[in-house]
């Protein structure tokens, strides 16, 4: 049984309507019939399933329609068109801070995010300490939220919804939240949570923690489904290039040039860089310093063929 399945969800967005110019304006505009209102569709016939322990990776640049269709996946929103059927409980991170009270303390906070997630008062009495610890908010549990940090309040919310245990844990933009200790093992939590057979949808501006961290690809463009995919690293190599180049792939085919131009281009900068190296040596070289030349050699034969140095 699939845990998320998008059947071809379309989201839209009305403005314009009385709800943005206002009650008299909207009937001025009625009477006169100079009332419009333009639509936006935010997301068009996306179609995907995940099964238990899949990790989704939603890629595509900003106004991709990315962080609508997860509002859709949470049930924050509902598909103008099309459905989504979700099977398990969901932590969703979307706005970090957002949900928390201000003056309310960290202690207090972390209690009534875990009761907006439905977790009972007894859950998160054998939960706190183990949250508090992984946010490393130890010595601040007693301030006022508004006093803390970005990074720590991130921290926090992320700490709460990968500690206590959902069924599926969506994630926009936040593996990146913290220093790079904090990164590091945010990251390490969520291979551990997937292990674990929970379902996830990433959503990120790095592909390389897309690589990473997902088995299956969503391409988004403008709203547009431009695959679903599980082979991720042909169709990331491809994104890699689009990013580079605009030229938006139409078919299979032109995924798989993409994809080959990426490694081609990687290949090239690879070759220049060794090429710089070797300059580099060569003025050393020519410039008569010795002993600089000599660790200049022996950082080359390490990159590349550290095997002789045995």
């Amino acid at each position: 049984m699939a845990i998320i399945k998008a059947n071809n969800v379309s989201i839209r967005y009305i403005t314009g309507d009385f709800k943005d110019i206002g009650l008299k304006e909207y009937v001025m505009r009625r009477l006169k019939g100079n009332y419009k209102v333009t639509e936006f569709w935010a997301d068009r016939h996306v179609t995907f399933e995940l099964e238990k322990g899949d990790m989704l990776g939603i890629i595509g640049t900003n106004g991709a329609g990315k962080s609508t269709l997860l509002k859709a996946v949470s049930g924050i929103m509902v598909p103008t068109e099309g459905n989504m059927e979700i099977n398990g409980s969901i932590a969703a991170l979307l706005e970090l801070t957002s949900g928390f009270d201000g003056e309310l303390t960290v202690r207090e906070n972390t209690y009534l995010r875990g009761a907006m997630l439905g977790y009972t008062r007894d859950f998160m009495d054998k939960m706190y300490d183990h949250i508090i610890d992984f946010a490393e908010l130890k010595d601040f549990q007693d301030r006022p939220f508004k006093q803390l940090s970005s990074g720590m309040k991130s921290r926090l919310a992320f700490s709460i919804a990968c500690l206590v245990n959902p069924d599926i844990i969506i994630l926009d933009e936040v593996l990146s939240v913290g220093d790079g200790a904090f990164r590091k093992k945010s990251g390490n939590k969520m291979k551990e949570i997937l292990s674990n057979g929970v379902t996830g949808i990433l959503v990120s501006h790095s592909v390389s923690q897309v690589r990473e961290m997902c088995n299956k690809i969503l391409w988004l463009d403008h709203g547009k489904q431009i695959a679903f995919t599980d082979e991720k690293d042909l169709y990331l190599d491809a994104y890699e290039e689009f990013l580079q180049t605009k030229n938006l792939p139409q078919s299979k085919e032109e995924i798989e040039k993409l994809a080959a131009d990426w490694k081609e281009r990687k290949r090239k900068e690879r070759e220049s860089a060794q090429r710089t190296e070797a300059q580099k040596l060569q003025a050393v070289l020519e410039a008569g310093e010795s002993d600089a030349a000599l660790q200049a050699a022996l950082n080359i034969i390490r990159k590349r063929n550290p095997d002789l140095l045995k």
